[in-house]
Order: structure tokens, then C-alpha cells, then sequence
């Protein structure tokens, strides 16, 4: 079982260095997914309200064998549900699915900055930490600038930042405004789903050097350059691979190689993006 690091986060808690990733399944393919998974060596889990798998992702980490408190579950808010109240409700509805007496990591999903609530939502995550519902707290796709505005209107930095971030759209300038307030990065799509990323000629040469996949080899971009990738896969085989990457180590000329220009977002643009 490979040995996978921990970042320690700004509120004291920690983070697996690769989790994975549940969307689109069903409650049927998570329970299996993630029960799998976690018996493989996984310790990170990301699902969300909008996957509609919750009850499949929690069932799937009792059914693993793995003790509750090794695995760091992580969930998200949904945009219908921003609001101080709305997201204490709706916390407790991902709890009950979840079948969980804490949730290990609570994401605002988007900020939705034309609707404008996102800093309500915010005081409501810090409330369900002080109260031990939650361990740690953050958001996703979420900019600089909104993160500025929770750490003036609150006091309270997010301890994670989940984010569109592949080679890509490698998000230098974000990934930098994080690092300096020492928010820690996780990475969506971190294979660039969609798009012809695995067949690029730096990511397949630096796979042919290494004896390693393509895949592999772009998670390995991904820990190398300090972030938390959450690759999907309800492969048993596609986890263990995904999860065997800390053996080995690109070059500094491989890493910048593969997230050469051109870049462009493969997702929404968070400054305009609504999902509900």
C-alpha cells in the first residue's frame, strides 16, 4: 500500500496528498468506489450535495474496513443553498445522507457572486466547526478576491481552496495569492477530463523516461507542485494506479514542459459561473 503525504492545514487539521474524487456516480457505484478505494490506501473523499451520492459515499466508507477517524470525508454546499440558515440546514441534510456524526472537510461549492451570500454561508460553516460538527472548513472555485473578502468580513481564512487546476490551466497566480495566505489547494479535474491532455507529447515522453502512465505521470505534476489532486475512477485498477505516485520525481525541464502554454479553463469561470 503506497505511503501518501499529509499537508498540514492553517487550522491544525491535515489533508491526505490525493483523494478521490466521486462525480458523476450514483449511490451504488460510490458505495463500491469508495469502499474500494479506502481499502486500497485511500484517506480522502470528495463528494457534494449536487452529486446526489452522499448516501452511497458514506455507506462505502463504513463498508471499508478502515477505522471512521483515519478517513477525512469532504462535502459541499450548493449554490440553492447559500444563507446563514440555509446552509446550517442544509449541512444537516449531508450529515444524515452521509450517515456521519462529523463531516471531516465543508466546501462552499461556488461563490456565486451575483447572488451574494456566500459570506452568510461563510459564518454558518464557522459556527458548525465551533460547534464540532466539522473539523475543517473552506471553499471551491473560489478567487482571490473572494477569498479576501472572508478573511475582512470574518476573520476566518478557508483552510482549503478546491479548485479547476490541470496542466492546462495550471492557476499559477491563484495558487501563489493561496500560498501566501497559506490556504491549501485541491485540484478538480486534475486530468483535464475532456480534453486531450494524456496524449500531449511532454506528458507521454516524461511517462516513457519514468516506466510510468500518463496519468500518473500528470498526478505527479499535480504533488509535485504542492497540490492535492482528486482524480475520479471507480476502477479499482485506475485507483491503485492513481494512487502510486509518490515513487518517483520529474525533472524540473518535465514538470515545466507539461504545463507549457497554451492554457485555457476546461470548466466554469468562477466570476460568472452559477450552479444551484
Amino acid at each position: 500500500m503506497p505511503t501518501v503525504p499529509v499537508h498540514a492545514l492553517n487550522d491544525g487539521t491535515s489533508l491526505p496528498g490525493i483523494g478521490l474524487g466521486t462525480y458523476p456516480m450514483d449511490d451504488a457505484t460510490a458505495e463500491r468506489a469508495v469502499a474500494e478505494a479506502v481499502a486500497a490506501g485511500y484517506r480522502l473523499v470528495d463528494t457534494a450535495t449536487n452529486y446526489r451520492n452522499e448516501t452511497g459515499t458514506g455507506r462505502g466508507v463504513a463498508r471499508s474496513g478502515v477505522a471512521r477517524e483515519e478517513v477525512v470525508v469532504t462535502t459541499k454546499l450548493p449554490g440553492r443553498h447559500h444563507g446563514y440558515d440555509e446552509t446550517l440546514a442544509s449541512f444537516e441534510e449531508s450529515r444524515r445522507r452521509l450517515g456521519l456524526e462529523y463531516v471531516d472537510l465543508y466546501l462552499i461549492h461556488w461563490p456565486l457572486p451575483r447572488v451574494d451570500r456566500y459570506v452568510d454561508s461563510w459564518r454558518a460553516m464557522i459556527k458548525l466547526r465551533e460547534d464540532g460538527l466539522v473539523r475543517s472548513i473552506g471553499v471551491s472555485n473560489f478567487t482571490a478576491e473572494h477569498i479576501d473578502r472572508l478573511e475582512r468580513e470574518t476573520g476566518v481564512l478557508p483552510s482549503v481552496n478546491q479548485i479547476e487546476m490541470h496542466p492546462l490551466f495550471p492557476q499559477e497566480e491563484l495558487r501563489a495569492a493561496l500560498a501566501a495566505k497559506g490556504v491549501a489547494v485541491e485540484s478538480w479535474s486534475p486530468l483535464g477530463r475532456g480534453s486531450d491532455l494524456l496524449a500531449d507529447p511532454a506528458v507521454t515522453a516524461a511517462a516513457a523516461a519514468h516506466g510510468r502512465t500518463p496519468g500518473q505521470v500528470v498526478l505527479r505534476w499535480h504533488t509535485q507542485s504542492g497540490v492535492v489532486p482528486i482524480p475520479k475512477s471507480a476502477d479499482p485498477d485506475r485507483q491503485r494506479e492513481n494512487l502510486d505516485v509518490f515513487g518517483f520525481e520529474l525533472t524540473e525541464e518535465e514538470m515545466a514542459a507539461i504545463s507549457a502554454p497554451p492554457h485555457r479553463r476546461l470548466g466554469g469561470d468562477p466570476r460568472h459561473h452559477e450552479e444551484f
